[in-house]
């Protein structure tokens, strides 16, 4: 029997990064097959360039790719929104083909109202001003994101939950939480000067729908985490945008996916690859 599909007007994904071992694809693509979308937003760090390695391309990412391309042969729209991880792609501002097209930025004009989507590593100091920095860090979140799969398939041994190392970093180091406020901020203070009614970012990681205002007006900001941690996505449907959570889903979870990214599901695989990339380095 085929599954029934949930209709999604809009949906905004970002931070996926495939080609890292901390990118949930199985769990994005299961979200993919579960809804039938008009429009995808891909708004930026969709495939990491910076970390790619041909070493390391399990059948899940290359399918994610496939269901898109699939999706769009069957009438959705497409816009792909390059972060800093993917930012080769934004010389090709501009190019169309079919339903696919790449901008730096759009705007949604949806019921009257007027969406400003860009990804947000232009707030991002280090990434204007020290670039080998902000790819250091990067490093050292995928290793983090490492470590927390190894600490938490101990846990899962032990009948313990699941625990986000870099959550809790974000969440009480005192300069990530001024990174994010000051990002949230910025954003929506010159979404209000252009007048816009919501301003959707991806880059801090961080799942958010919340009203901001100033003297001169108030805007809807709004964030769809990623595809690494939370598993989230911003969804307009029925007029209203609303932030989508994998783990509340339960549709989604039960969605079927081949039988030869079911393997993937098992952390033994990531901790053998690992083993053979850092360790053994063998190709």
């Amino acid at each position: 029997m085929k599954q029934k599909k949930r209709a999604v007007d809009v949906t905004i994904i970002s931070d996926v990064h495939l080609g890292t071992y901390g990118c949930q694809a199985i769990e994005l693509l299961r979200y993919l097959k579960s809804i039938d979308p008009k429009l995808i937003v891909l708004n930026g760090d969709i495939i990491d360039v910076w970390q790619f390695s041909k070493r390391y391309w399990p059948s899940s990412h290359m399918l994610i790719i496939k269901h898109i391309t699939s999706l769009m042969s069957k009438g959705t729209e497409v816009i792909y929104v390059p972060g800093n991880h993917d930012e080769m792609l934004r010389k090709f501002a501009g190019f169309r083909l079919g339903n696919f097209r790449i901008e730096n930025k759009t705007v949604l004009r949806l019921n009257g109202t007027r969406t400003w989507v860009f990804h947000g590593d232009v707030f991002d100091v280090t990434m204007k001003h020290s670039k080998w920095l902000a790819r250091l860090g990067a490093i050292g979140y995928d290793t983090l994101i490492l470590l927390n799969t190894f600490v938490n398939f101990v846990m899962r041994k032990m009948g313990r939950g699941k625990i986000s190392l870099s959550r809790r970093i974000k969440d009480n180091v005192k300069s990530a939480i001024k990174f994010i406020d000051d990002f949230e901020k910025t954003a929506s203070e010159i979404a209000i000067d252009n007048e816009y009614d919501y301003v959707a970012c991806g880059h801090i990681h961080k799942p958010q729908i919340r009203q901001v205002t100033n003297h001169k007006g108030r805007v809807t900001y709004l964030n769809s985490g990623d595809w690494v941690e939370n598993l989230t996505a911003l969804e307009y449907v029925g007029g209203h945008w609303q932030l989508y959570h994998y783990h509340e889903d339960k549709l989604a979870q039960e969605t079927d996916v081949p039988d030869r990214v079911r393997k993937e599901l098992n952390n033994q695989d990531i901790f053998r690859d690992l083993i053979n990339e850092f360790i053994l380095d063998t190709p």
